[in-house]
């Protein structure tokens, strides 16, 4: 019998030891409520997407500056921390481990998100050129943004590392840093959009500093094992997509290597769109830089993520819209059994339990 890693054995992350290495992606779903509170149908949610070894949660704004999603949840008052305790202890109770999501969305955002209608903030004062954002009041076209100044970049690291220990007390397993996508830290990574000129800006090293800070920050309330990075590569997402990404992504997860980050996340798959600026890259690229776990994600069946870990390119694999309609995807795996059809977009966000927690589990007839 081989004894050769696959996607159902088990995983020793840290001091934690996965079921197996499917990994529940995070996928915003707003049912959180105008309040951004977590809920007990977010409880039932992640309950029943329990088999997966490791669940990841949805994008939860660290910050009201942070906003740019509706009824995304938050993690900036005492009510959300009090308030999440029933979705960590739902995880728990059916054996999976639950880390938490940090989100600043940066410039893809709108000033109705915030009571003072202020204007999103951003590295530099660089619009995104997409249609159209969906707020409080509706369809709106995307605004210029702000640039923070120095000294507000430092308050925007604060308020991650004080999200960090609300999720800490509010029982998650861990945090993950969402530096993907087109959101603040992806914004602060990529030449497109960051023509800073202070120390967080210009070359990769300093357009890196934004994100070693945070990471650093984080470190001082969670041990590194607990820890990881989301980075998009290959993203076009929030009109995405820089000449220098591989060097800049290149250089991103050596220096999270460096700093001891217990893993990197990466969207290598191009299922969420391309920036067509060269090869894609792979996580065999990032194995060679980054020795620590190594997620892959976007796109992956059961077939290609088991060849992702046998080759070595990969720890673990998350899986996002199978999730959304197979609660239990782990269990499918397991057994052979046939996946439900994808759930349409229409589902993704209702704010009710419709298209949410009301897919079955697999019947054998």
């Amino acid at each position: 019998m081989s004894t050769s890693p696959h996607l159902l054995s088990p995983y020793v992350w840290g001091d934690l030891t996965l079921k197996n290495r499917v990994v529940l992606a995070p996928l915003t779903r707003s049912r959180a409520g105008v309040e951004r509170m977590p809920n007990a149908l977010m409880a039932e949610y992640y309950a029943q997407r329990a088999g997966a070894g490791l669940q990841i949660s949805e994008a939860t704004v660290i910050s009201e500056q942070g906003i740019g999603w509706e009824q995304s949840p938050g993690i900036y008052s005492d009510a959300q921390q009090e308030a999440w305790k029933q979705v960590t202890q739902a995880a728990k109770a059916k054996g999976t481990h639950l880390i938490l999501q940090l989100w600043h969305c940066g410039r893809a955002s709108h000033s109705t998100f915030r009571a003072d209608r202020s204007l999103p903030v951003a590295p530099s004062a660089i619009r995104l050129a997409g249609d159209s954002i969906h707020t409080p009041e509706g369809k709106q076209t995307y605004e210029t943004p702000r640039a923070l100044t120095t000294e507000e970049v430092g308050r925007v690291v604060e308020d991650y590392r004080r999200a960090a220990e609300r999720a800490k007390a509010a029982g998650f397993d861990g945090v993950e840093i969402h530096g993907a996508n087109g959101y603040l830290i992806d914004q602060f990574l990529q030449s497109r959009t960051n023509h800073r000129t202070d120390r967080y800006g210009g070359s990769i090293e300093q357009r890196f500093q934004f994100l070693r800070e945070i990471v650093e920050a984080v470190l001082t309330v969670w041990p590194r094992e607990r820890v990881g990075v989301r980075l998009s590569p290959n993203g076009v997402f929030n009109d995405m997509g820089s000449p220098d990404y591989r060097e800049t992504y290149l250089y991103a997860a050596t220096e999270l290597g460096r700093l001891g980050v217990g893993y990197l996340h990466v969207m290598d798959g191009l299922a969420f769109g391309f920036h067509q600026l060269g090869e894609p890259m792979t996580l065999a690229e990032f194995r060679r830089v980054y020795r620590g776990t190594l997620i892959g994600n976007c796109g992956y069946t059961q077939a290609t993520a088991e060849s992702a870990i046998a080759r070595g390119d990969a720890d673990l694999i998350a899986f996002g819209r199978p999730y959304i309609s197979n609660p239990d995807l782990a269990e499918r795996f397991a057994h052979d059994w046939p996946l439900a059809p994808e759930a349409p977009m229409s589902a993704w966000y209702t704010p009710s339990q419709q298209g949410y927690v009301d897919f079955p589990a697999y019947q054998k007839s």
